[in-house]
């Protein structure tokens, strides 16, 4: 039987409400129902992901105000028509990237995370997309997520091990190893070298 995940969405949409009641609330009764709700978001999903207790509560209970998608960066970065991957501590591959900073932009972001992963500086030149992560990777995220996807060129450096990654280097489209496809599939390097190939590509948008 195919396993139901609606589960997923039902957390999803009371830790959202319950994040809008307590952004939004003065009554003090009002707050204590909110944080109930939130709670109980958060055992729901520890009990359906297997996640401990600490983590999920982390999760659901870090953030203040109105509830929205988090956004990410992906850095596409090509040399002689090969793409930049960085080597994850598990052993697979991912574009540069991570979470936006508070105190950055998507172009600055997606620069600085080559920098950290890769070592390279790099200029970004344009976007290739902006995702809805839940409509193309798994698994599935309790929170919502944007991806952006942003064409960069290479200005030098060299790579060091680092905190995340273990190497970095350049593929060819039929060259590509095994991914992190949480974090990147193969329609999405795909995309990206179609980008890079076309000076006219109207970015993607979900």
């Amino acid at each position: 039987m195919k396993e139901d995940k609606r589960w997923i969405e039902w957390v999803r949409e009371l830790q959202f409400l319950a994040q809008c009641g307590l952004a939004y609330s003065k009554n003090e009764f009002d707050i204590g129902r909110f944080q109930r709700i939130r709670e109980i978001a958060a055992e729901m999903a520890g009990a359906g992901s297997g996640l401990p207790p600490e983590q999920v509560r982390d999760l659901f209970c870090g953030e203040t105000g109105y509830q929205t998608p988090k956004l990410e960066t992906r850095a596409a970065v090509f040399e002689d028509g090969k793409i930049l991957l960085v080597r994850e501590k598990n052993g697979k591959w991912s574009l540069p990237g991570g979470w936006v900073d508070v105190d950055q932009s998507v172009a600055s972001n997606a620069v600085k995370e080559a920098r950290e992963e890769a070592g390279l500086e790099v200029r970004a030149v344009r976007l290739i997309a902006i995702q809805d992560r839940r409509k193309h990777n798994l698994p599935e995220y309790i929170h919502g997520v944007c991806k952006v996807f942003v064409l960069c060129e290479a200005m030098g450096g060299e790579f060091q091990e680092n905190m995340e990654t273990t190497e970095s280097r350049f593929f060819g489209l039929s060259e590509i190893p095994k991914l992190a496809e949480e974090k990147n599939n193969m329609d999405q390097i795909r995309m990206c070298f179609a980008a890079a190939a076309d000076p006219q590509w109207n970015v993607l948008f979900d």
